[in-house]
């Protein structure tokens, strides 16, 4: 079985969300494995002082236990574009380390800076992140995405998203969409919809 990954934003030497973090790892743990115990992530990570000021990114690997934890500084990409690309048969149920499934259909970005995922007629996801659009003041997400990350999950149970099913089409209701996850917020990554190319 591939290992499994958690992926976890540190400033200011504080993990955030890590609540979100650990269960979605215990319940991974749980339907893959049949673990019946809980991991508290909160004796797993150790930020170090060296990375108590700046921007980290923590990953967690894991299989039934967890195998290594590694903490690395982090420098946001900049995401401005997004190509449409096709993916039919992609599988992205769990947050796996190995993201090589992906790495085809970057290849068919054309120049853009990421893209957007089609599956089987629906928008799902970008490369790494859940995508947010916005219609007005309203923020809507596809209730068909790849992997369920742990940002959206916070902002659905807080009541700032909507899930709907979206197709390509419905594109031109949005002025603009955002990328989010553990890293990036709704403001780090923000593309006008003109900017998301078929």
């Amino acid at each position: 079985m591939p290992r499994l990954v958690e992926s976890m934003k540190i400033s200011g030497g504080f993990v955030h969300h890590m609540p979100y973090h650990a269960r979605r790892l215990n319940m991974s743990r749980r339907v893959l494995f049949g673990c019946s115990d809980d991991i508290d992530l909160g004796n797993v990570i150790t930020v170090p002082p060296a990375c108590r000021t700046g921007l980290f990114k923590c990953r967690v690997m894991y299989r039934e236990k967890i195998e290594e934890v590694e903490i690395l500084p982090y420098t946001r990409r900049k995401i401005e574009s997004l190509k449409l690309v096709y993916g039919d048969d992609i599988d992205y149920g769990f947050k796996y380390e190995d993201k090589s499934m992906f790495h085809a259909l970057l290849e068919r970005r054309d120049g853009c800076d990421d893209i957007l995922i089609v599956k089987k007629g629906f928008l799902t996801d970008a490369s790494s992140a859940n995508i947010v659009f916005f219609e007005g003041d309203r923020m809507v997400t596809p209730s068909t995405p790849l992997l369920r990350g742990t940002a959206r999950e916070r902002m659905l149970e807080e009541g700032l998203l909507t899930e709907e099913p979206l197709r390509p089409g419905d594109l031109g209701r949005f002025h603009k969409a955002v990328l989010i996850n553990a890293m990036c917020g709704i403001d780090d990554h923000v593309v006008d919809i003109k900017n998301i190319v078929w």
